[in-house]
């Protein structure tokens, strides 16, 4: 079935976030690195202006700017409106309200766009769709990460999980999952059939992180090479 932009939900998150969703020292921001379902986020932009080198790989890079555009201003009022309506499900500290949230979104949205096609032409957003292989040789990244993405839509099942997270192995020497709760802001059931999964041949950790804004999203998961 072909990836349709009108059924994403286009949500992006800044350098900021990322460094403490996943731990990201100052080592590893010098590390190679490759991001999958990065979405509108800014953190590519970010890196870049930084020197570092970062991959983002998503299906929805397939499309035009415009087309990107049209379809961040289509959902936006539709993703503030549903955590209106669930505020309870969220720690509002760090964000201190929703404007707050729309604000800090939509700047690294806009930081996207803007960085979209000269990033496109430089192969740092590459159209991808998982769990399908990638073109990239075994072990071409240090660390590839998955943000809100994988584990957090447990209704793509534990086999799509299971081929994503050994492509992501395949060509990276660490991966670092976040969050690894569910759409509903609930515990997942993935993370444990996928520690039973790979534990055998990988160090396999669920590590506490310095970011929540889901309650109790406060964790990540951790898959290294032995």
């Amino acid at each position: 079935m072909a990836f349709e932009l009108k059924n994403t939900v286009p949500w992006g998150r800044n350098l900021d976030e990322y460094r403490r969703m996943f731990k990201l020292t100052d080592s590893d921001l010098n590390k190679r690195i490759i991001s999958f379902g990065d979405g509108p986020a800014s953190f590519n932009y970010e890196m870049t202006m930084l020197s570092k080198s970062v991959v983002s790989i998503d299906p929805i890079y397939q499309f035009s700017k415009n087309d990107l555009k049209i379809r961040i201003k289509e959902t936006k009022d539709i993703v503030i409106e549903q955590t209106k309506n669930n505020l309870q499900n969220f720690v509002w500290t760090k964000i201190k309200n929703i404007n707050e949230l729309e604000q800090i979104r939509l700047s690294a949205m806009e930081n996207f766009l803007q960085d979209f096609e000269n990033g496109k032409k430089e192969s740092r957003y590459i159209n991808h769709e998982m769990p399908n292989k990638t073109d990239f040789d075994n072990l071409t990244f240090d660390l590839a990460l998955s943000s809100h993405f994988l584990i957090l839509y447990s209704q793509l099942g534990l086999e799509f999980h299971i081929s994503s997270l050994t492509e992501m192995l395949r060509v990276a020497k660490e991966i670092r999952i976040f969050p690894i709760l569910n759409l509903d802001a609930k515990k997942s059931e993935l993370p444990d059939n996928l520690i039973r999964h790979f534990e055998k041949d990988f160090i396999v950790t669920i590590e506490k992180v310095d970011y929540e804004f889901q309650k109790d999203g406060n964790e990540m998961l951790t898959i290294k090479r032995n």
